[in-house]
C-alpha cells in the first residue's frame, strides 16, 4: 500500500471513459501494460496523485441495451476494481479511507439512461452495486429526455421526469452535461438536491452545444452544484486547436462568474480521439495546475483540483 498523496494539489476527475473502451475492445485491460489506446491507467492516476476517479458506464445508441450496462459493470467490478490501488466510492467514509490509504477511488456514473430501457427496478439494482451518478442522456433523444444535438430541443419526457424523482428519492447525483438547455430548466425546477455538469465548458468562450450557458453556470452556482471543466478539444476552441492556456480560460470564466467554489475537473479522457495540446492523460494534468498557480491563490487551484468535488460528495453520497 502506498503513503498518502502529498502533493497539495491531488486530482478528482469526475468522467473518463475507460469502461467504454474495455467493453468495445475485450482485448484490453486496467493496467499498466495496456495498449497505448488507454488514457487512464493506474500508474497514470498515480503519477497525478489521483484520489478520486469517476468511470463511466457508456453505450452508443446503436448498442444501447441492459445487457450493455450489466457487463459494463462486470468490467468495472473485474477489471478496475481488482487493483489493488482503486476502492470503490459508496459513500463518504469510502472517500476517507481511499484518501487515508493513498488509494484512488473509483465513483461508478452512468452516461445516457438509453439502455435502462424505463426500468427503474434496474436503477435501484445499480446503486446497490455502486452507481451514484446518471445523466439522462448522451447527444440524441431517448425514452427520458432530448440530448444537445436532438434537432427539436425538446426536454423531460413524463417518465424522465418520474427518473429523476427517483434518482432523488436514491441520492442518485444527476449530470445535466449532454441535457438540451430546456431539459437543464426543467430538471431545475424539479429537483431539491444540487447537480453537476460533469464535463463540459464555457459557451461563451466556445459555442458548442455541450457548453454550458452563462446563465446555467450561474444556476449552478447558486444551488452549489458543480462543473467539470474538459479536455475535449473541440469544447476548448472552436477550431478545435485547443492549449492547455485555452483551457485555463474557461476555469477563469466560470471563476469570473462566481464559481470558483463550484469548479472541477472533467477530462472525458478515453472518450477523445483529438487531445488538448500536452494534455493526452492524467499525469499530464500536473500543467494545467501549474498554469492554474500562475493566476489563482493555492487554496483556489486546491479547491478546483480535488477539493471543491470532495466537499460535494461528501455532502451528497450517504454517510454510510
Amino acid at each position: 500500500m502506498r503513503e498518502p498523496a502529498s502533493s497539495p494539489y491531488p486530482l478528482v476527475d469526475f468522467h473518463c471513459d475507460v469502461l467504454w473502451k474495455l467493453l468495445e475492445h475485450e482485448e484490453l485491460s486496467f493496467d499498466d501494460h495496456s495498449d497505448s489506446r488507454i488514457d487512464v491507467t493506474p500508474g497514470r492516476l498515480q503519477a497525478s496523485q489521483a484520489i478520486l476517479q469517476t468511470f463511466a458506464i457508456y453505450t452508443s445508441p446503436q448498442k444501447a441495451s441492459q445487457a450493455a450496462i450489466w457487463k459494463s459493470v462486470d468490467l468495472f467490478y473485474d477489471k478496475v476494481l481488482s487493483n489493488p490501488r482503486m476502492h470503490l466510492i459508496r459513500d463518504a467514509a469510502d472517500i476517507d479511507h481511499a484518501m487515508n490509504n493513498g488509494l484512488t477511488g473509483a465513483l461508478l456514473s452512468l452516461e445516457g439512461v438509453d439502455g435502462l430501457q424505463g426500468d427503474f427496478t434496474m436503477l435501484r439494482l445499480l446503486y446497490r452495486l455502486g452507481l451514484r451518478a446518471v445523466g439522462l442522456t448522451w447527444n440524441h433523444a431517448n425514452w427520458a429526455a432530448d440530448g444537445v444535438l436532438e434537432p427539436r430541443q425538446g426536454g423531460l419526457t413524463a417518465k424522465g421526469g418520474q427518473f429523476v424523482e427517483e434518482c432523488e428519492r436514491l441520492g442518485i447525483i444527476l449530470d445535466v452535461s449532454h441535457l438540451t438547455e430546456r431539459g437543464f430548466w426543467e430538471l431545475a425546477d424539479r429537483v431539491k438536491r444540487p447537480f453537476i455538469a460533469s464535463h463540459s465548458n464555457a459557451k461563451a468562450l466556445c459555442p458548442h452545444a455541450r457548453n454550458l450557458t452563462d446563465d446555467q453556470i450561474k444556476a449552478l452556482i447558486a444551488i452549489d452544484g458543480r462543473i467539470g471543466i474538459t479536455y475535449v478539444p473541440y469544447f476548448v476552441r472552436e477550431d478545435g486547436k485547443a492549449t492547455i492556456i485555452d483551457v485555463l480560460r474557461h476555469i477563469e470564466h466560470v471563476a469570473g462568474l462566481g464559481g470558483a467554489k463550484q469548479l472541477m475537473l472533467g477530462s472525458d479522457f478515453d472518450g477523445i480521439e483529438q487531445y488538448v495540446q500536452s494534455l493526452r492523460h492524467p499525469a499530464d494534468v500536473r500543467k494545467l495546475v501549474n498554469e492554474m498557480l500562475k493566476v489563482f491563490p493555492e487554496q483556489v487551484v486546491t479547491d478546483i483540483t480535488s477539493a471543491n468535488a470532495i466537499r460535494f460528495l461528501k455532502q451528497q453520497l450517504p454517510a454510510k
